[in-house]
């Protein structure tokens, strides 16, 4: 994807980091926020949804509580974290409802996002949201992460929240303009990587650590970040979040910051990730009409088509799809645990609250989250 093609981007992920939110540690800065807001509520009348993942909790805690250095021990950052959050899901939800829009705010640990249960449980209450037309407003949440389940800095779960909803796009605003080949502190001659490939081994050397002290990220974390981000195809433009209307401008395709480039489209690099997981946790038997239906027409796997299954799987783990002469047709993240699969089994969807009590998802494994072996 090129620049020029940002204006075809359905949805994006914006990540601002604390030094932008919290004018570097002095408290929140309401008349960025107040911009930022606009422009992503711009990006929604245009069709464009947007998912906000926001820093400076820490620091906007730390200045409520009068604390002049970032606490190091657990409980006094997830004590600075706590008040924080009060003051910025406030100042959120007011500059969202000016523009008549409604946020809602989301709290992630790194568990969330590696349990394959809790990971589908989170997409799809983001993905409902953003079908309701809401801004998720989402977080780390720091009052309870420990450094075993912490994500490390809000690029990573920029990155990981883009994978999630497949975003087209990342944009991680910033305090530096963007990218260069030498420090720009020390070397007047820095230049500006406009572009570059993400598999490009010139980004390892330039990469440089955070500078400000309040946030946990630098560059060397924003280009791990975007290389996470490029396993699910999603682009990402690192850049200075001062410049004027920069939401508006990068999705515009105007030549600022640095655009990092996936190899793969999103599609693409999210089917190569299935085909390549080696632990299958189960096995669901098709009939000929649905195997026909996924070879050729490409939709999602329906119960009906289903008629039985095999393993002691749970919502989310990924399944091996097979015929009746046990040929593997496809595999894919399936919806339902083994014992609602088989409860389900030739089952209309329509039928899945009489006969479970509830009823979540209509497909059983959706065809974005499936690969059909050829």
């Amino acid at each position: 994807m090129s620049r020029k093609n940002f204006r075809t981007i359905k949805r994006v992920v914006v990540k601002i980091g604390s030094s932008l939110l919290t004018e570097n540690g002095r408290g929140l800065n309401i008349p960025a926020i107040k911009e930022w807001v606009a422009q992503m509520a711009s990006l929604r009348q245009q069709g464009i949804e947007v998912v906000l993942v926001s820093s400076g909790a820490v620091a906007e805690g730390m200045v409520r509580l009068g604390l002049k250095q970032r606490p190091k021990t657990s409980h006094e950052l997830q004590a600075a974290a706590a008040v924080g959050q009060m003051g910025l899901v406030r100042v959120f939800e007011n500059q969202f409802q000016q523009h008549e829009l409604q946020s809602a705010q989301i709290l992630l640990t790194h568990d969330d996002l590696t349990n394959r249960q809790r990971y589908l449980n989170a997409r799809s209450t983001i993905l409902t949201l953003l079908e309701f037309g809401v801004v998720p407003v989402i977080n780390e949440n720091d009052s309870v992460a420990t450094d075993e389940i912490r994500f490390g800095d809000n690029d990573t779960l920029g990155a990981l929240v883009a994978n999630l909803v497949d975003a087209d796009l990342l944009i991680l605003l910033t305090d530096q303009t963007g990218l260069f080949d030498a420090n720009p502190s020390l070397n007047p001659n820095a230049q500006l990587i406009e572009s570059a490939n993400i598999s490009d081994s010139l980004l390892d050397e330039v990469a440089g650590e955070s500078l400000s002290g309040l946030g946990r990220g630098g560059m060397a974390t924003k280009i791990r970040a975007a290389r996470l981000a490029a396993r699910s195809g999603a682009a990402t433009v690192i850049v200075a979040g001062s410049i004027e209307k920069v939401i508006t401008a990068v999705i515009a395709g105007d030549n600022i910051g640095t655009y990092l480039i996936p190899t793969l489209a999103p599609l693409a690099a999210k089917k190569q990730w299935l085909i390549a997981q080696l632990q299958l946790k189960g096995q669901i038997v098709l009939d000929d009409g649905a195997v026909e239906v996924l070879q050729k027409k490409g939709k999602s796997l329906l119960s009906i088509g289903v008629t039985t299954a095999t393993g002691t799987f749970k919502r989310g783990d990924l399944v091996s799809c097979v015929d009746f002469q046990g040929r593997e047709v496809a595999r894919g993240l399936i919806n339902y645990d083994w014992k609602e699969t088989l409860k389900i089994a030739g089952k209309t969807s329509k039928e899945f609250e009489e006969i479970l009590g509830y009823a979540d998802e209509d497909e059983l494994i959706h065809r974005d989250n499936m690969v059909v072996i050829t």
